[in-house]
């Protein structure tokens, strides 16, 4: 989530705009670089091209591959290593799920109003069992912000506060009044999605990414910490399969068993270095794009059966079945559906083109 707000580079040509639109897009997308990096090399590119007096295509080549390139350059390690597999810090994160949040309350609102009439009714029942839903969806997300962290053990306890703030909200919905207390204009339920959105743009980043960095001892961090925290950051932050992350944990093990002649230069920290930075070297080669689409594919495809369940509920149920909330789940289904569909066959292709780099001679997945 950019919060730049550097002015707009001006260049000569149409093409060399062209061009330049097409570098801060792969940069964008494709490639992990701090915020306001790619005004600062666009506008060097820009000066360049000035003085040789040439298309940028012709100075500086295809536009993806200078992005590519100068990304690997200039980008270092230490910011690579604190971000995940969607290039994103802890605080952006959590400010992402504050956006969206915020954006789901406003058009849930919405819909309500549009289908049930300007003034929705409350009651002891539907305020406590909202907060509670908020109050699980809230953790869930912390829960998803942890785990990105490569914190499983955090991740587990904000996924326990969910279930039980979910539990809570049944239990509650089904124990309270339903006896109306007052109403509310819909567009004033609406509006609570603001401050959710505003605030994603006014967390204190670093704050926030500290938050989600384990404390480091004064002494350092002993072999098992070190190695603890290597595990949670493969399979966390870089998104490898626990059975790949657990190899290279066992691989340095092994390592740091065998030698034996000079124990405090063998100890992990000194031995392999800063475990984030390790652990990012390890993620990185041809398989990291693979296992960043693989996790999109999971997400698309959990999104698809959870709209596909409400959508069979809906229609099974003759009160809801008219309903506005039946076009927004099929839409919703439709989406996700689609989404799962087309990073399944983007992995086939990576799983092709993989296969190729290492044997071309086998038969394609």
């Amino acid at each position: 989530m950019s919060k730049s707000t550097a002015p707009e580079i001006s260049w000569a040509r149409k093409e060399d705009e062209d061009w330049a639109d097409t570098v801060q897009v792969r940069l964008a997308l494709d490639e992990e670089v701090p915020v306001g990096f790619a005004e600062e090399v666009l506008a060097e590119a820009r000066q360049l091209v000035e003085e040789a007096g040439q298309p940028a295509r012709e100075v500086f080549g295809d536009p993806a591959a200078y992005a590519r390139s100068v990304a690997a350059e200039r980008v270092s390690e230490t910011y690579r290593a604190g971000i995940d597999t969607r290039g994103l810090r802890p605080a952006e994160r959590l400010a992402a799920a504050l956006g969206s949040m915020g954006f789901l309350v406003f058009a849930v609102f919405g819909l309500v109003w549009i289908q049930d009439g300007l003034w929705v009714g409350v009651n002891w029942a539907s305020f406590a069992t909202i907060t509670a839903i908020g109050v699980g969806v809230s953790a869930g997300c912390v829960a998803f912000v942890a785990r990105a962290a490569g914190l499983f053990r955090g991740m587990w306890w904000f996924l326990a506060g969910a279930a039980a703030a979910f539990a809570g909200a049944v239990t509650l919905a089904n124990a309270l009044s339903d006896e109306r207390l007052f109403r509310v204009p819909a567009p004033v339920l609406m509006l609570a999605g603001v401050p959710l959105a505003v605030a994603a743009f006014l967390l204190p980043e670093e704050r926030i990414n500290r938050w989600f960095t384990p404390a480091r001892p004064a002494g350092g961090l002993d072999d098992e910490q070190w190695l603890a925290r290597l595990d949670g950051l493969l399979r966390g932050r870089h998104g490898m399969k626990a059975t790949e992350a657990r190899a290279h944990v066992e691989e340095v093990r092994q390592h740091l068993a065998a030698a034996t002649e000079a124990p405090e230069a063998t100890k992990a920290e000194h031995a392999f270095g800063d475990v984030e930075i390790y652990a990012l070297r390890l993620s990185e080669g041809p398989r990291r794009q693979q296992r960043v689409t693989r996790q999109k594919f999971y997400g698309a495809l959990t999104s698809a059966a959870l709209f596909g369940v409400l959508t069979v509920d809906s229609l099974l149920d003759p009160h809801d079945r008219s309903s506005g909330w039946v076009a927004c789940y099929v839409g919703a289904f439709g989406c996700a559906a689609w989404g799962a569909v087309s990073e399944w066959r983007t992995l086939r292709k990576q799983r092709a083109a993989l296969t190729d780099l290492a044997d071309p001679a086998a038969p394609k997945p």
